[in-house]
């Protein structure tokens, strides 16, 4: 009888190994026993935002998504469409893209993104988007410090125009939008941005603006 009972015990200890086994990630000289458990960062990672704009540039109106300031440089009826989204396997960066029809030919706009929507005036927009915000700036005296005022910590779409008035600029930016996004592009006055110490990120007047929104 014990004899019966030990081979009976051998043969549920032996379905149990099996069932194990058969559940147990089996390691190879290529992978490893842990390989199976690995997910690749990406996957946990939410994708950052993306960002869209366009339209046909009017004057100041409350329900206007492209709006002119000065239609000296910036006529009205004048066309732009803007993108911003992640790129990479890790969602690290951010290509923006600027596309402009109608403007004046064979001229150079500053343009930059904003953390505001566009409003009734140029002023409304705010200042520029910064990933990393300079301490030291105030809606009074925005940052023009060139640690945090230039194109890699801002989204800087300087664009220059040609013979038809149309152009198109892009840019990459080693930051992607989490918690915060712009709410703009605003075209300038400057024909590109200054990048001197005490002057960096300004380019004159705000003279036209258009709103983005989330994709």
């Amino acid at each position: 009888m014990a004899q019966r009972h030990r081979g009976h015990r051998r043969s549920v200890t032996i379905a149990v190994a099996g069932t194990v086994l058969a559940v147990m990630p089996m390691a190879t000289p290529a992978q490893g026993s842990t390989a199976a458990t690995i997910t690749p960062a990406s996957y946990e990672r939410a994708v950052p935002a993306s960002l869209i704009g366009s339209g046909t540039f009017s004057l100041p109106d409350p329900t206007s998504k492209a709006i002119t300031y000065n239609t000296g440089l910036v006529p009205v009826d004048a066309a732009i469409l803007a993108s911003m989204g992640p790129s990479g396997a890790d969602y690290s960066r951010t290509v923006a893209t600027l596309t402009v029809a109608g403007l004046l030919p064979n001229r150079g706009y500053a343009v930059h993104a904003h953390t505001k929507p566009c409003g009734i005036t140029g002023e409304d927009a705010g200042p520029h988007y910064q990933n990393h915000v300079d301490p030291a700036a105030t809606p009074q005296k925005p940052s023009t410090d060139p640690f945090y005022a230039n194109p890699r910590n801002e989204i800087w779409l300087d664009v220059r125009t040609d013979a038809a008035g149309q152009g198109t600029s892009r840019t990459t930016v080693p930051f992607a939008f989490t918690d915060r996004t712009p709410g703009s592009i605003v075209i300038h006055e400057a024909m590109s941005t200054a990048t001197a110490r005490g002057q960096a990120g300004q380019a004159g007047a705000r003279i036209a603006c258009l709103t983005l929104s989330r994709e």
